[in-house]
């Protein structure tokens, strides 16, 4: 039962991503509780800020406590979960630029209303995007499997627009970490505005590239169906084309709302977890070049995708083994962060302090001197008062 209960507790986002499915097609006010979700989510997050749990790992006898057949049918499950959400708000802007009449049928005891106003479809496209966003943390961790596995990360991130991310985090990111080479790696000074975009184009840029060689030494063409940048777009094509069918411009609108907000989301990720950390070229990734975050909540709700400096040591380990490795710590969780990245002078007031007690701390010499060349470059004043180890 124990062994269970452990596997189970990282089922809240696909239940909640589900909540939010049933939602949608319920209509009327419940098209807002994926927003309601999220902010319920901020709020969890901030009263667990004391609890840091310990990853589900191994019992006394070394046998791991994961259950992999279950969570990875529960990761495979969540592909055709994100399928007919967007079939659910394709369905909804149908109504819209048809016109549907309100009224309210029952489906057993379920009540689904008929028709949909254009600020409830507002409504039912952020929450599909706030999910579908949340959902990518499946194709995050399918893509560092290979095979079919692979293959379902690839469509997952093909449904936000994202394809290229499967091959760009693996042999671009992980390489390249705390580097300027790795485009997910914010510098010192950006906004996380500026960073979702420059990292999304980015990590495209760098598949396309990868592809590019490959292909020459391989002397095939790049216009061919053997790129991998050209397939994952092409994964991207039924959503596009339901869209446009049932809405037209409207629902090109919101599909394109649907992926900034998943896209931001999963770049928002790759903001939290390395902002303004740095190596040096050719020296080797280290637990201190990831920010840790052990929160409950998030540890949780985002399976364990916080333990970055355990999960950059070990890629294709399984989330529920990865452990607490001496990562630095913000000690908030990824919702209270996200809130403080939107908005940017709050994030780099809390940030030039956790950063000067890194470049104190953990920081070698020379990437010491690196950090003084960016903070200059960043404006980027440090405190002269530090954070301890303990509050960073």
């Amino acid at each position: 039962m124990k062994k269970i209960l452990i596997n189970v507790r990282y089922w809240m986002a696909p239940l909640l991503i589900i909540v939010t499915l049933v939602s949608i097609i319920m209509g009327g006010m419940f098209v807002w509780v994926g927003v309601a979700l999220f902010g319920v989510g901020i709020l969890l997050d901030t009263l667990t800020m004391p609890f840091h749990p310990r990853g589900a790992g191994f019992d006394d006898n070394g046998d791991t406590m994961g259950i992999p057949a279950l969570q990875n049918a529960v990761m495979y499950v969540m592909l055709p979960v994100f399928v007919f959400l967007q079939v659910a708000l394709a369905w909804r802007v149908m109504q819209y630029v048809d016109g549907t009449l309100f009224e309210t049928v029952m489906f057993g005891m379920i009540p689904i209303q008929m028709g949909i106003t254009g600020v409830e479809l507002v409504g039912a496209t952020i929450s599909a995007g706030i999910f579908a966003g949340i959902g990518i943390i499946y194709g995050h961790e399918l893509a560092h499997t290979k095979g079919f596995s692979f293959v379902i990360s690839r469509l997952i991130m093909g449904l936000s627009g994202a394809s290229h991310f499967s091959y760009a985090h693996v042999y671009n990111h992980h390489l390249e970490l705390a580097h300027e080479d790795d485009p997910a790696t914010s510098p010192r000074g950006r906004s996380i505005y500026r960073h979702f975009w420059l990292s999304h184009m980015g990590q495209s840029k760098f598949l396309y590239k990868m592809e590019q060689t490959r292909l020459a030494k391989l002397e095939k063409s790049f216009l061919s169906f053997e790129n991998r940048w050209i397939r994952g777009y092409f994964m991207s094509l039924p959503t596009m084309v339901l869209f446009t069918w049932v809405g037209g411009a409207v629902g090109i609108a919101a599909m394109f709302l649907v992926w900034t907000i998943s896209n931001f989301e999963l770049e928002a990720l790759n903001y939290m977890e390395h902002y303004g950390l740095i190596r040096e070229k050719g020296q080797p990734i280290d637990y201190r070049h990831s920010w840790d975050n052990s929160n409950l909540f998030t540890s949780w709700f985002f399976i364990e995708i916080g333990r970055q400096g355990d999960h950059h040591d070990r890629g294709e380990t399984h989330f529920w083994e990865l452990d607490v490795v001496g990562s630095p710590d913000p000690s908030w969780g990824y919702f209270t962060e996200f809130t403080i990245a939107l908005i940017p002078p709050l994030w780099h007031a809390v940030y030039k302090r956790k950063l000067a007690t890194w470049d104190r701390d953990f920081a070698t010499e020379g990437e010491r001197e690196i950090a003084a060349r960016i903070n200059d470059q960043a404006g980027y004043t440090m405190p002269e008062e530090h954070d301890s180890y303990a509050k960073i």
